[in-house]
């Protein structure tokens, strides 16, 4: 069976509208890149060709995954992401060593960490679901054990 891909409504849209792009857009483009390349003659030793070929083979696989992922899709309603408890979808406040900081915990395929978006696969996304507010936890990470206190849960 495959992997279940959980995202938020705007989740599965972004990727909807991305397929969409590559299917329709992009695709055309880089039909129009190498047919453009294969005027210029020997595609031996024709770098705007290759690199062409190269960008399909980029874009056919990316709407592969897509497709996959879309097949596998388990869309998680905001109404039924819990606050008592962090759980999918939730976003958490949390103090590290009198640093306070907030996480929406996302799936995979929607993570941005720079975003405060992290996945529910990593170290700190994992650490952090089934804490309770007021919770204090150690989490261990790549760069070393971090102490989290759950300060906040929301939708």
């Amino acid at each position: 069976m495959a992997k279940q891909v959980f995202v938020s409504q705007e989740g599965f849209e972004k990727m909807q509208a991305e397929l969409e792009y590559l299917k329709t857009v992009k695709r055309e483009e880089v039909k129009a890149a190498i047919k453009k390349a294969r005027e210029y003659g020997d595609l031996s030793e024709n770098s705007e060709y290759d690199e062409a070929k190269h960008e399909q083979g980029e874009v056919e696989s990316r709407i592969v995954q897509l497709e996959e992922n879309l097949k596998n899709i388990v869309i998680i309603d905001d109404k039924n992401i819990k606050t008592d408890v962090v759980s999918f979808g939730s976003k958490v406040k949390v103090l590290n060593n009198d640093v306070e900081a907030e996480y929406t915990i996302v799936g995979s395929t929607e993570c941005d960490p720079f975003a405060g978006k992290i996945s529910d696969e990593s170290p700190i996304g994992k650490g952090l679901l089934g804490m309770k507010l007021g919770e204090e936890k150690v989490i261990e990470t790549p760069r070393g054990n971090i102490t989290v206190q759950v300060i906040g849960i929301s939708r």
